[in-house]
């Protein structure tokens, strides 16, 4: 909690006058003091609380809470000031007040239709045909068809809101679970599955958030079939729709933020690194914006999605080695918001830290980062990743001169991927390739990688080979081994002829 938060509380426990005998701020205080939970220090500062109580004083304190952060943080959120609105709806109806109820429902009907609230729009409603079908307001002569009309329209929008979300998530969750397609087996798979849950939309008639996650649903397919242009193109109405209603844009930043984050990512995965630059101007700017919004979940993200894209900024420019001085800052916010992020993140930010160090001639330490990636406990999660931290985990050895654990790494991932059964030409060809390696000769070694450089460029060309090459810029590596120059150099002279 802030301090403001904190000081917000103490008042909030104390609005009947006197705080005397409230045991739960006493815990309060004393639990304010500490770094770590210790409940025998607690009994030892506070002897009125007795070891009995503290369970039962800790649920009333969780309470207390929530309740005083639910009125502090009320004018910020919409749907906290409709249901309290709603609360006193009710207020009014058990009083008998029955006009004033349905007056108070028709404020909150208005204001939720404004923010897109539907749902809470069906409340109201239901709570209008509650109070009209008793007769007692001698109105519903009039009200019954236009009721019955507003409930009909609105259960229509919200049915396929949720059908629309459904979709959106189940797309993601699959993103989360396989990352990219594999092979045409995937590919129809996926395209069916999507195609079939995918309910008509009219754009003139839709709410916004049917448009919202018709967008993400398309989003997150197209990311998973890698046809990044169509990707850009949805993710860029995504943004667009908030860019057309700044209502929206305050009311739910964090979706908002979501939609920059992914144009951001699609001009990555493209190359289009002006326009890349141009959106990360703009997500730079509102994170420095003193007048925004900001909590705790807020923060999270834009230290999320700013981080990512400062370092897919640094990934383009082929600048690995200035890169590395985001990694201390990042790793501090990675345990400072610790809560908010989920493995895959974390999993992900690891991934992007060894690349830098392999990306700066740094093998050892990349090693280091990739063990962490390797060693999660969920091995499902993101299984694309965790095969290609795999993979540069083995190049990242042979960079570091630690052959004699080569053979071993080789045997490790052969028994993955076999688990997996996601075994691409482009994984076989660097295994054979390191396999051998141990068989050439050093004046052989610039004729063997130019051999598996050729080789690779040809397994690019098919679309569902390139996925390997989205998280591992084998190419470069091999030009800078030719060349014998270091793997940014060549990134670099690549970056310079980008759009």
């Amino acid at each position: 909690m802030t301090r403001t938060e904190k000081r917000h509380f103490r008042l909030f426990a104390n609005r009947q006058g006197s705080t005397e005998g409230l045991k739960f701020l006493q815990l309060f205080d004393a639990l304010d003091g500490q770094e770590r939970y210790d409940e025998e220090r607690v009994l030892a500062q506070v002897p009125a609380i007795k070891k009995v109580q503290v369970a039962n004083l800790k649920a009333n304190l969780y309470r207390q809470l929530l309740s005083s952060l639910r009125m502090y943080h009320a004018g910020h959120n919409l749907d906290i000031q409709l249901h309290e609105q709603l609360d006193f709806a009710r207020v009014l109806y058990n009083r008998g007040l029955y006009q004033h109820s349905l007056r108070m429902l028709e404020k909150v009907k208005a204001t939720a239709l404004q923010a897109e609230m539907r749902h809470i729009v069906l409340l109201a409603l239901e709570f209008e045909k509650l109070i009209e079908g008793q007769y007692i307001t001698r109105s519903i002569r009039g009200r019954a068809r236009q009721l019955s009309d507003e409930a009909t329209d609105t259960v229509a929008h919200v049915g396929r809101e949720h059908a629309l979300s459904n979709l959106a998530l189940r797309m993601y969750g699959r993103y989360l679970k396989i990352g990219h397609t594999r092979n045409q087996q995937d590919y129809e798979k996926i395209t069916a599955y999507f195609r079939q849950d995918l309910p008509p939309l009219d754009p003139r008639e839709a709410s916004f958030f049917e448009q919202l996650y018709y967008y993400q649903a398309h989003v997150w397919y197209y990311t998973i079939t890698q046809n990044f242009r169509q990707c850009y193109r949805y993710a860029q109405k995504w943004v667009d729709l908030f860019a057309h209603n700044q209502l929206m844009c305050e009311q739910q930043p964090m979706l908002y933020l979501k939609g920059v984050h992914n144009v951001l990512v699609t001009t990555y995965n493209m190359l289009y690194y002006s326009r890349f630059a141009e959106v990360l101007g703009q997500l730079e700017a509102y994170a420095a914006d003193p007048d925004r919004r900001s909590n705790p979940n807020l923060d999270a993200l834009l230290f999320l999605y700013l981080y990512t894209n400062r370092l897919n900024g640094y990934f383009m420019r082929g600048e690995f080695t200035a890169g590395l001085q985001l990694v201390p800052e990042l790793l501090e916010n990675l345990d400072r918001f610790r809560l908010q992020l989920d493995l895959h993140r974390r999993l992900v930010f690891y991934y992007k830290i060894a690349s830098l160090y392999f990306g700066s001639g740094k093998p050892e330490q990349a090693i280091e980062y990739l063990e962490k990636v390797i060693q999660f406990k969920e091995s499902s999660l993101r299984e694309d990743i965790q095969c290609f931290a795999r993979i540069l985990n083995l190049i990242a050895h042979y960079e570091a001169g630690r052959d004699e654990a080569l053979e071993y790494q080789i045997r490790s991932v052969y028994r993955f991927l076999g688990k997996m059964n996601d075994q691409q030409q482009m994984q076989e060809a660097i295994f054979r390739f390191l396999r051998n390696l141990g068989g050439i000769a050093p004046f052989q070694l610039k004729d063997a990688f130019i051999k598996l450089k050729d080789q690779l460029i040809r397994i690019a060309e098919n679309p569902y080979e390139r996925r390997p090459f989205l998280y591992l810029d084998i190419i470069s590596w091999l030009e800078s081994k030719i060349e014998n120059v270091p793997v940014q150099d060549i990134i670099r002279r690549k970056f310079s002829r980008l759009k």
